[in-house]
């Protein structure tokens, strides 16, 4: 099942066209993925920037041209042993920054084609680089050998834009085997937790998310009668000061916008503008 399956299946559930994922899984893997629903696709780009957790599984000396065990498999090594200690040092080197190279088959764009094309037509292209940021990384389980080949797994917890599959094919080239992704499962993505996220078949309107309770680390403002009309025609607010996104809500605390401060370069600092726009109507959910 694909991250669009689940949209589709979930706007069968809930009679609505308006629904969008903030990150795709691989059809291999399995956990947390954050759906916005109705006005609750207006703000993905701001849940996609979070920070996210995965176990992964790992099979030692496999090379497959997707970096996971759904790819062709380009090459096998017999690997008589892993040693435990050489594995936590090279999990323990990846913590911080690098440069982290895109798989080829991948929906990021080259020159107004995504990477996956090239890679379907087998066509050549520099598969471009990323700054990625490994903030935790773990192994979970001594490395076993099974029919042949070495696996073990890890918890990892990183900035967006990581891709799981890379950097088991890094972690690969700095122990000298091939690496590939074997199982992948996403515990934690912003403030979803796995142990917090819905079946499908659970999946009920009175279960959603108030985009307000999704955003609580924004600033709020609670505005009168007179101010709330202002921010539904979405204008122009002066003498209000923000440093980051800042939720309006009128006296119902029912959420009419989210505003943003000029940049520097930018008009007025006293001032602030809209971001987005939806008029307090009670349908700001997302889950």
């Amino acid at each position: 099942m694909t991250s669009r399956d689940v949209v589709n299946i979930v706007c069968k559930k809930l009679n609505t066209k308006h629904i969008g994922h903030t990150g795709t899984l691989d059809p291999l893997a399995t956990g947390v993925l954050v759906l916005g629903v109705n006005d609750g696709c207006k703000v993905i780009e701001l849940l996609t920037s979070v920070d996210k957790e995965y176990i992964a599984s790992v099979i030692v000396g496999i090379e497959t041209d997707t970096l996971d065990v759904t790819g062709e498999v380009l090459k096998t090594y017999n690997i008589e042993t892993l040693d435990q200690q050489k594995l936590e040092e090279v999990l323990d080197s990846f913590r911080g920054k690098y440069m982290q190279e895109v798989p080829k088959y991948s929906a990021v764009h080259v020159d107004g084609k995504r990477l996956y094309e090239y890679a379907r037509n087998q066509e050549q292209v520099v598969l471009p680089k990323r700054e990625v940021e490994i903030k935790e990384i773990e192994l979970l389980d001594l490395p076993r050998l099974r029919d042949g080949f070495f696996t073990f797994s890890f918890r990892v917890h990183v900035s967006k834009g990581t891709y799981i599959r890379s950097l088991i094919r890094d972690i690969g080239m700095r122990l000298g085997w091939p690496c590939t992704m074997q199982k992948l499962e996403r515990t934690r993505q912003g403030i979803f937790s796995l142990r917090d996220s819905l079946d499908l078949e659970d999946v009920l309107e009175d279960k959603l998310i108030s985009i307000s309770k999704t955003l609580a680390e924004y600033e709020r403002l609670i505005v009168d009668s007179k101010l709330e009309l202002k921010v539904r025609n979405g204008a122009i607010l002066d003498g209000i000061v923000c440093d980051s996104y800042l939720l309006i809500l009128n006296q119902k605390e029912e959420l009419l916008a989210i505003y943003q401060p000029y940049q520097p370069y930018q008009k007025d600092l006293t001032k602030i503008k809209p971001y987005k726009v939806f008029g307090g109507m009670g349908n700001e959910k997302t889950k």
